[in-house]
């Protein structure tokens, strides 16, 4: 990405925050405006600032702002006030999401056919986990019921992380199948020690900068504001670090933001608003993250599309998101209404576009490879445009047919544990 690129896109953003609350109201969303922006501006084939998806700086801003963003949701969970509501959202992460990912492994084995199974399990893992950016109205809107709300906000805020060491072990696996050069870099005993040092990392130096920042705010030994900076240097640190060493930095950035969270005085974090800049870092990266992804992917989704990909894409939108999670809510008494949105509203965002820019990087270059690439691409175009057209509209439908918070829903608002990732994003 070149310099020159970066007014045009700061003043993208500017006109975007100016505007954002008045383009929300007609269901425009954040990724949406940029995604198109980059694939307008930036192709690669009649952009005027082209961007190549091969260039290192798309990979590193990519790579950055998922590790703020597991921090971020790492640190704001709060286990206590989880345990409360943890049931639709624990059924979802722990029944669901493996059902997910073997559902869709299956599906893209048959459907997929020019891919060897390992690339579509990665495919598949890849495109396990959801994004709250595109269905922000949703987990903000009251009308919504809150347990509704605290399940797909939680489930949104985990399941990235719990996808990261999976999609590294696809990711050896398929090494292995190509024969590439990369193989003998990627194997499996090499992925599982760099998910080992990332863990190791990642508790280590989040213990660290929790211990440090909760003694010197209670101390009073930091100037107003620095702390947030600190919080913002840990998780930076932490994913960092273990690069650095060949480990896993997703995994260390969620687990150094999992022990922070222990760690450190909630009641002082909270207060001090230790977290806010990483977030506020990780939503301003996510829009240029968005913006690449129109430059760099969605070409690559263009020229493999085709009817198998599509195909896919929708059946991972609806079956393949659906299926599980009504399974994984058998016996929770919910209603098919509540069911169906749940199984709806798990959009693909993040997570999927920097899995899929670690396959570029990390793979040979084989049109396999190009291939799985453009399938994940197009499932995560699909998802901005339907997922960000419907959230609002549904939302709005949903009150009107189930009215405000159920009895016993009031009460259960107060529980939710993680603030909406990119409600300030749609």
């Amino acid at each position: 990405m070149s310099v020159a690129l970066l007014a045009p896109l700061a003043l993208l953003i500017l006109g975007w925050s100016a505007l954002s609350g008045a383009l929300a109201r007609r269901d425009i969303t954040g990724p949406l405006i940029f995604v198109a922006a980059g694939a307008l501006l930036a192709n690669d084939a009649w952009g005027i600032l082209p961007v190549s998806v091969e260039t290192g700086s798309v990979h590193t801003l990519a790579e950055l702002s998922l590790a703020l963003v597991l921090f971020s949701d790492a640190v704001r969970i709060d286990l206590k006030s989880l345990r409360r509501s943890a049931g639709l959202p624990a059924r979802m992460l722990l029944i669901g999401m493996p059902l997910t990912l073997a559902l869709g492994t299956g599906l893209a084995v048959l459907m997929l056919t020019d891919l060897p199974w390992e690339l579509a399990f990665f495919v598949a893992a890849a495109l396990a986990p959801t994004d709250a950016a595109l269905s922000a109205q949703v987990i903000s809107d009251r009308r919504v019921p809150a347990k509704l709300r605290t399940a797909l906000n939680v489930e949104s805020g985990l399941n990235d992380g719990l996808a990261t060491p999976v999609v590294a072990l696809a990711i050896a696996l398929a090494a292995e199948s190509l024969d590439g050069a990369d193989a003998q870099e990627l194997g499996i005993p090499e992925a599982l020690l760099e998910l080992g040092l990332g863990v190791g990392i990642g508790l280590a130096i989040g213990a660290l900068g929790a211990w440090a920042l909760t003694a010197s705010s209670r101390r009073g030994w930091a100037e107003v504001g620095t702390l947030r900076i600190g919080t913002f240097a840990t998780a930076i640190a932490a994913f960092s670090a273990a690069v650095a060493v060949d480990g896993n930095g997703f995994v260390a950035a969620f687990a150094g933001g999992l022990i922070f969270g222990i760690v450190a005085d909630r009641e002082e974090c909270e207060q001090e608003q230790f977290a806010e800049l990483s977030e506020l870092g990780g939503e301003l990266l996510t829009l240029v993250v968005w913006f690449l992804f129109g430059a760099a992917l969605v070409p690559i989704a263009v020229t493999h599309l085709s009817v198998a990909t599509v195909g896919y894409s929708l059946l991972s939108l609806t079956l393949i998101r659906a299926v599980p999670v009504a399974i994984s809510l058998m016996g929770t008494h919910l209603s098919w209404q509540d069911v169906a949105f749940l199984g709806w509203f798990g959009p693909r965002g993040l997570a999927s576009v920097v899995f899929a820019l670690l396959a570029l990087e990390e793979l040979t270059e084989r049109p396999e490879v190009e291939f799985a690439v453009g399938t994940i691409a197009t499932t995560v175009l699909l998802s901005v445009i339907l997922h960000g057209a419907t959230a609002g509209p549904a939302a709005a439908r949903y009150g009107t047919t189930s009215g405000m918070d159920r009895p016993g829903d009031r009460r259960s608002a107060d529980v939710v544990t993680m603030r909406p990732r990119d409600s300030k994003m749609g």
